[in-house]
């Protein structure tokens, strides 16, 4: 039990964190290419609660868990965009649902900068720095996962966005079937194909940005 519990303690933080900011800034760039869908139901929030479903946010997850489950799946409730209000509603489309992975890359920068600060500064308390771990890991395999081109995905979505109107109209009729897809492709670990090199781009990313700035922590 006392495993349990420590493993939920590193884990919700980190993974409430990623849904909101990803939630949300699918919600602010909509906004911004001029569809206030969102913004009017309260989802451009920094508030988890706003974001949580709890069947996928929370029930899920948890019952994955507790059941030692090889793989943990979940959801947050989806952010509505209305792409007949988005200015250039195809393109404008195609970087609403890019902010959500993007916000995930970010997330974890900024979760990295953290393990360093804790570090440098003589923060060693175990949680800590197992929970900013979690948030690299975290929201690099939500980054990897997310652009997969499946939809309801985003890389599904903005799949859905580039490719030549009739083709998009055919691959838009998968998206009922398209987390059952996604399920089979983990259930049979194929989608590690996928995640192992983007995770890996991501973490490669990250170390090029903080680059310029290692000379702060020599």
């Amino acid at each position: 039990m006392n495993e349990i519990v420590y493993t939920i303690a590193i884990w919700a933080i980190p993974i409430l964190f990623a849904i909101t900011l990803h939630e949300a800034s699918h919600a602010y760039v909509a906004k911004y290419f001029g569809d206030k869908t969102a913004y009017s139901l309260g989802r451009m929030s920094l508030n988890p609660i706003r974001h949580i479903d709890p069947l996928g946010t929370v029930i899920i997850p948890v019952a994955l868990l507790l059941l030692k489950s090889p793989f943990i799946f979940g959801y947050a409730k989806p952010v509505p965009v209305n792409a007949g209000n988005l200015r250039n509603p195809r393109s404008s489309f195609a970087l609403v649902a890019l902010a959500g992975p993007l916000s995930n890359l970010v997330m974890a920068l900024m979760w990295q900068i953290a393990k360093i600060v804790f570090v440098l500064t003589g923060i060693t308390i175990p949680v800590l720095l197992k929970m900013t771990e979690m948030g690299i890991l975290i929201n690099l395999v939500l980054f990897a996962f997310n652009l997969f081109p499946i939809p309801p995905l985003d890389g599904g979505r903005i799949l859905t966005s580039i490719l030549p109107l009739h083709l998009a109209r055919s691959f838009a009729r998968i998206e009922p079937f398209g987390f059952f897809i996604v399920l089979g492709l983990i259930y049979f670990g194929m989608l590690n194909y996928w995640m192992r090199p983007l995770v890996k781009f991501g973490a490669v990313t990250i170390q090029t940005v903080l680059l310029p700035l290692s000379f702060l922590w020599r």
